[in-house]
């Protein structure tokens, strides 16, 4: 049987300058945010633009899991993401 990994999905309105990604940049606007959990105990964040099809990965993902958890990371993506300025998944 395969082990469910935790994660979590949100719907945020990128800051002012957006959030960074790996293959095209930054994106802004609607975006819909994904934080899941690793079996190596990292998680992966990837972002779309909400309603599209093509997901990226956030800068700096995969990231280190905090000792609070997922969802604190998560919760600190998203302020990240609120806050622009070409949101990268905040470090620890």
């Amino acid at each position: 049987m395969t082990r469910q990994h935790e994660q979590y999905v949100d719907e945020v309105l990128a800051g002012p300058g957006g959030a960074m990604t790996d293959e095209v940049g930054v994106i802004t606007g609607d975006l819909t945010v994904v934080t899941a959990g690793r079996a190596d105990g990292r998680a992966d964040v990837h972002v779309q633009y909400t309603g599209a099809e093509e997901w990226y990965v956030l800068t700096g993902s995969p990231a280190s899991v905090p000792a609070a958890g997922l969802h604190a990371l998560h919760r600190a993506v998203l302020e990240a993401v609120r806050a622009g300025g070409g949101a990268e998944v905040p470090k620890e």
